[in-house]
């Protein structure tokens, strides 16, 4: 079941160049794919790796090109697109829809590299997909041309089907202290771990990245100062709007729309399944209690709630790139609202949880992949609202933001 709130997105989604036509034909082939992602789930929880069948299905709904530059195939769409689809498609398979997500993005995120690094990884083949994992465990040395890796890096999502990897590490630089790098990989110098043993998101395939000792050439790696800065060496061949936006403005909020997907499939089935179902010991129809009623009512809200904001800054996001006008403080507030998401959808998931019932315990049950999906997603880094709630209040304070990705 569609929402009012997603249709409304839905209908207000083109901007940025694309035709109303293309974005509805993109979200329609999402929403085509969800029941066959419901069919697929329980082997790719199984196989703890969504598979190459659903990938090649992402790959030639043209789902990976909507965030690509348009000098390598890609669509340059809305951001909001871009989420939509995420949306939709965790609905059917929430590990699934994690994985396109933060693959996508760095679609995105390659277009500020160095415009080499780019050919790099498309001249060739602008369909070659890129994996991540930015915590900055790697250790870095100085070398004529560029730099020596080494490390190893946890949650890599999605790896298995991509070619390239962007990796962090900390370096000194010449005007401060140790920094936060972004560093672009080839597969053939990077082994993947298989660790991914986890209680939700199994289909992400998220495991370690091993590196040892490989040369990364000067325009392969990326400051996230820059980033942050909107200064990046990409931005002049790749001049639009979309490359206008600072980073974690959109790569957060690819980590916290498919929790809304996922609740939204939640909902749709714990009113289903509880409509006719009766109290093994009063016999009592279940759907007549009121606490059970108004558990259903606070979850819609907190899902109309969370699609209307999402909308909202999504647009505000696309207004600030055109116009270029980033204020910290309206930056702070938009990082939280967007970190703050899967707490409240942790809030609405755990309202079905507790009045599902025993069933509910047994594996396979929909509510309870949801329950454990949504919970492994605020366990990202990117999902804890608390630092950035802090920041909100200390710059509204006067004090200095202290999150530099914003």
């Amino acid at each position: 079941m569609q929402s009012a709130t997603s249709e409304m997105a839905a209908c207000a989604l083109p901007s940025a160049g694309e035709s109303a036509s293309s974005a509805a034909e993109l979200i329609r082939r999402a929403r085509e794919l969800v029941p066959v992602l419901r069919e697929r789930e329980a082997k790719a929880i199984a196989d703890r790796q969504v598979s190459e069948e659903t990938i090649r299905d992402f790959t030639e709904a043209g789902f990976f090109k909507v965030l690509q530059p348009k000098r390598y195939g890609g669509y340059e769409m809305s951001p909001a697109v871009y989420c939509e689809i995420a949306k939709t498609l965790a609905e059917g398979c929430m590990g699934s829809a994690w994985v396109y997500g933060v693959v996508a993005v760095h679609n995105w995120q390659l277009a500020l590299f160095d415009p080499q690094a780019a050919e790099d990884v498309w001249g060739e083949d602008g369909s070659v997909l890129i994996s991540s994992s930015y915590m900055p465990t790697g250790k870095v040395t100085k070398v004529e041309g560029g730099f020596r890796l080494s490390g190893r890096w946890a949650f890599s999502s999605g790896s298995a089907h991509c070619d390239w990897v962007i990796l962090g590490a900390n370096m000194v630089v010449d005007d401060g202290g140790p920094e936060p790098f972004n560093f672009l990989v080839p597969r053939a110098d990077y082994e993947i771990v298989d660790t991914w043993n986890v209680m939700g998101l199994a289909p992400t395939g998220s495991n370690d990245i091993v590196v040892n000792d490989a040369f990364v050439p000067a325009h392969r790696v990326i400051r996230e100062k820059d980033m942050f800065r909107l200064d990046c060496p990409g931005m002049a061949a790749n001049p639009g709007a979309l490359y206008r936006i600072p980073f974690a403005q959109l790569f957060n909020r690819t980590v916290s729309t498919t929790s809304i997907g996922s609740l939204r499939r939640a909902l749709d089935t714990f009113v289903q399944t509880t409509r006719d179902k009766r109290a093994t010991y009063s016999g009592a129809r279940l759907a007549e209690d009121t606490t059970i009623q108004e558990a259903v009512a606070e979850v819609k809200v907190i899902l109309n709630d969370l699609e209307l904001r999402l909308a909202s800054d999504l647009a505000e996001l696309e207004r600030r790139a055109e116009a270029n006008d980033w204020p910290i403080e309206r930056r702070v507030e938009l990082g939280h609202h967007t970190t703050s998401m899967v707490s409240r959808c942790v809030t609405a998931i755990d309202l079905l949880m507790l009045f599902s019932g025993g069933k509910a315990i047994y594996l396979g049950n929909p509510i309870q992949r949801a329950f454990l999906d949504i919970h492994c997603a605020r366990a990202h880094v990117a999902n804890n609202p608390y630092p950035y709630a802090r920041n909100v209040g200390a710059v509204a304070f006067g004090f200095e933001n202290d999150c530099l990705d914003l």
